[in-house]
């Protein structure tokens, strides 16, 4: 089991890897003490007076004692005194984990952190990263989960699932499962495992209206609302896709070579390929329709429309008959 220190502060504007790591402490709590070694302090419980008389309070607890608290954002330098004279001595079987969601208003005071200093604790700063520096923060987080990723294979990631941090830990996680440990991902395995964003849900979509697949459209649209996603949202995407296969249609019925139009389109090789093929079999005059077809739907789906159905089912009857022509 990991040795523990007296006091941590985890804080910082990446909220969901803060999150990730007050639910991995729980975890390692719960295996080295049991349920009933974990005390959680969170919403209107999580004050420093009440942290401070649980921490001088005796406990009947066997083993370690954790206590996790939520919220110390929201506290202030005045608060504190009871609680930092309770974190002076703190008892060698006992843990106590501060947990700050920090945005540009609110912060954990800096009295805390020096009292987590002064208590021989850890203090550790989870900060949204900029976007030029994540392919070094996905191959750090992957070496962490004991995977070898190349700096082309971390940005095949993110291009992928998109530069949510919460969700690159997720798939990076999903990676290890299947790889196991030290195991090299390369960047077909990234495409073959890795669920696609929003977007790449919703270019999914617009492909099977393309090909003029109208059970998989139905079928795509159905499972990606199941998973809450907005219909305006799908409709900005498909557009966005059916516009780009009409563009290749077009530049193919100039004399362009599937070569030369391939080279212009930034995805994956076998995507490219399906989507040309999909585009000339299409037509360019036929993917105008489609084109036009989606903008009525839009403006249904905005209340713009005659008819009195519902916007799903305006949806449904609208991609079964594009995807059908």
């Amino acid at each position: 089991m990991p040795a523990f220190k007296p006091a941590y502060l985890i804080h910082g504007e990446d909220h969901g890897r803060i999150a990730e790591r007050r639910r991995r402490l729980r975890a390692l709590a719960e295996t080295e003490s049991g349920a009933q070694g974990i005390e959680v302090f969170e919403g209107e419980t999580a004050t420093p007076d009440a942290v401070a008389n649980a921490l001088n309070s005796l406990t009947f607890a066997l083993g370690r004692r954790f206590i996790v608290v939520d919220g110390v954002e929201r506290w202030t330098d005045k608060q504190l005194a009871p609680l930092t004279d309770a974190l002076k001595d703190l008892p060698a079987d006992t843990t106590v984990a501060f947990f700050a969601r920090e945005d540009s208003r609110a912060k954990a005071p800096k009295g805390l952190h020096d009292a987590v200093k002064k208590a021989g604790g850890d203090i550790a700063a989870e900060e949204t990263v900029k976007p030029w520096e994540l392919p070094k923060w996905v191959i750090a987080r992957a070496r962490e989960l004991g995977l070898q990723l190349e700096p082309d294979t971390a940005r095949a990631l993110i291009s992928h699932v998109g530069d949510r941090q919460q969700r690159l830990l997720r798939e990076l996680e999903k990676l290890a499962l299947y790889a196991g440990p030290g195991a090299r991902v390369d960047a077909a395995l990234v495409d073959e495992l890795t669920a696609p964003s929003a977007e790449h849900r919703a270019w999914s979509l617009a492909d099977a209206i393309v090909g003029a697949d109208a059970q998989a459209a139905v079928s795509l649209y159905l499972t990606l609302r199941s998973q809450g996603e907005r219909l305006p949202g799908l409709l900005y995407w498909m557009s966005q896709r059916v516009r780009i296969a009409h563009e290749i249609a077009t530049a193919l019925e100039a004399g362009k070579t599937a070569a030369q139009v391939k080279r212009k389109l930034r995805m994956p090789s076998r995507a490219a390929d399906r989507l040309i093929t999909d585009a000339q079999r299409s037509g360019a005059d036929s993917l105008q329709r489609t084109i036009e077809q989606l903008a009525e739907l839009e403006l249904a789906s905005r209340g713009g429309g005659s008819g009195g159905a519902g916007e799903d089912t305006v949806a449904l009857l609208a991609i079964h008959r594009v995807a059908s022509a």
